[in-house]
């Protein structure tokens, strides 16, 4: 089925995967210097929508996965920044766990260059992926971070 004739919900599944799969991509990209055009391949023809140790992954948005990976590269200095303002004094990107940080990078870039992703959508998807590595105390605080960028960029 092609993208623009997904149904909303199918949309929706889709785009909420391609978000985990760029997290994990970035997590990778961050751990082994992979260069950007080699990870996205690698994922494209490896990860996304593949079967791996008997799980089945959810076909991602491709488009929508692309962008998010390639926007937080392009865009770290800047999203870093955003996102140092709204930590706590004394913490630093550095202290934050390496997938924690993958989640807050990618739900800032999502704030900071998609306008077409509502504020309360961005947010509550990478609260969802925090949930998938953390408990409910690390998810609040994707939570506050998130929506104190929000409010910076979005006012």
């Amino acid at each position: 089925m092609s993208q623009n004739k997904r149904s909303p919900n199918s949309r929706s599944r889709a785009r909420s995967a391609a978000r985990l799969a760029a997290v994990q991509a970035l997590y990778q990209r961050h751990m082994e210097k992979t260069a950007l055009a080699k990870l996205l391949d690698e994922f494209h023809q490896h990860r996304l929508g593949a079967e791996i140790e008997d799980e089945q992954y959810e076909d991602a948005e491709v488009e929508f996965f692309d962008d998010v990976v390639s926007g937080v590269v392009a865009r770290q200095v800047e999203i870093d920044t955003l996102l140092t303002g709204r930590l706590a004094e004394g913490w630093t990107l550095l202290r934050l766990d390496k997938t924690m940080l993958q989640i807050l990078r990618c739900g800032a870039y999502e704030l900071l260059a998609r306008a077409d992703v509502p504020m309360a959508t961005a947010i509550s998807e990478y609260v969802d992926v925090a949930h998938a590595f953390f408990d409910q105390r690390e998810a609040k605080f994707v939570n506050g971070v998130l929506d104190g960028v929000a409010k910076e960029v979005r006012a």
